[in-house]
């Protein structure tokens, strides 16, 4: 009598009850690791020429590399993330008082040219009264305002998690430096495996496509939240290190950026600066002109260029399921479901019979 169940489905049943196992266990760690694989694949190129200065030795390259990533990038961050959030714990307080006893109408709303009186009518309906702001917030956010403030001081205090979650990062990225290379002649050998013919075509598009969407993002991002930061700080913005950091993130949608320096010159006109507030315009407009055509063109490249509705999903879509680590995830996740799908496409166009030669 023939067994029930081959001893193949068993051993395929037992391997997937132990990668489920795998990540139930380890799913924490889930957002570092994939933080460290972003910076990793983004910086690659250049830790290859730092293995070749190290004379081929991967532990001193590796250990070098994580000491320029902890200085270039990881120590700014936290600092600018740090005061941002002290600056939103500021603004909830605000946000808490002006629910309590009503929201008064801001003078440089009522200043603004044109529109200022409509805007400050609709306030005073909207917002004058007592628990209105409240209510607008529980409206779009689906949450008290009591909660948001316990969730924002709560993230701003929390730097032992933060510190956890650099740490485990950090490491993370060691060993991906160290031992990449052998990591990817595995890889490749298990892919030429599954996709004979397809794996090597497909594999050189994905870190490809991941570098140029991390570093397109992620330089212009924080060069432009950076450059408008210290902007908003000269022209005499409140918070202009909230503001910068926001500026960064919106830096990351098309259109993002200069909708978040419009508006700032537009409370800097209305609180009566308008010297100020054109001069932070036109300073946005020629950074922006500056990027757009000179810096762009250049760290973006890569076979995939998302569109901004794509990128806007994965913006969205990564935020809520990870965070912040999300904002980079979200649209690296979309630049890969978008190039396996141009592959699939090239491959149904060129026939069976292309796709194996190629």
């Amino acid at each position: 009598m023939p067994p029930v169940l081959s001893a193949t489905l068993i051993i395929r049943g037992l391997l997937l009850l132990i990668l489920a196992a795998g990540v139930y266990f380890f799913h924490g760690f889930l957002v570092p690791v994939l933080a460290a694989l972003i910076i990793g694949f983004a910086t690659w190129p250049l830790y290859r020429r730092l293995v070749i200065r190290c004379g081929g030795r991967t532990p001193m390259a590796a250990s070098l590399a994580i000491l320029v990533v902890l200085g270039v990038l990881v120590v700014p961050l936290s600092v600018a993330i740090h005061y941002a959030m002290r600056e939103a714990g500021e603004f909830v307080r605000w946000a808490i008082e002006a629910n309590r006893s009503g929201a008064a109408v801001p003078p440089w709303i009522e200043a603004l040219p044109w529109v200022g009186a409509q805007l400050a009518a609709l306030w005073r309906e909207h917002l004058g009264e007592p628990h209105a702001l409240g209510a607008w917030i529980q409206m779009l956010s689906g949450q008290h305002v009591g909660n948001i403030s316990r969730t924002v001081l709560a993230a701003a205090g929390n730097l032992a998690g933060l510190f956890l979650l650099v740490l485990f990062m950090l490491i993370t990225l060691f060993f991906v430096y160290k031992d990449g290379a052998r990591i990817v002649d595995q890889l490749d050998r298990v892919g030429e495996h599954l996709l004979p013919g397809r794996w090597q075509r497909f594999s050189r598009v994905v870190p490809a496509t991941v570098s140029a969407t991390v570093t397109g993002m992620g330089l212009i991002a924080i060069g432009e939240g950076v450059v408008l930061g210290v902007a908003y700080w000269i022209a005499g913005v409140p918070s202009p290190v909230l503001l910068g950091v926001i500026t960064g993130f919106m830096a990351m949608i098309p259109g993002g950026a200069p909708l978040s320096f419009t508006l700032v010159s537009l409370y800097l006109v209305g609180s009566g600066d308008a010297v100020a507030g054109l001069a932070l315009f036109a300073w946005g407009s020629v950074e922006l002109f500056i990027v757009d055509k000179t810096l762009r063109p250049r760290l973006v490249g890569g076979p995939v260029k998302l569109p901004f509705l794509p990128t806007f999903f994965g913006l969205v879509g990564g935020v809520t399921t990870l965070g912040m680590v999300g904002l980079f995830v979200g649209p690296v996740l979309m630049a890969l479901l978008v190039a396996i799908w141009r592959e699939w496409v090239r491959g149904l166009d060129e026939g069976p019979g292309k796709a194996q030669s190629a």
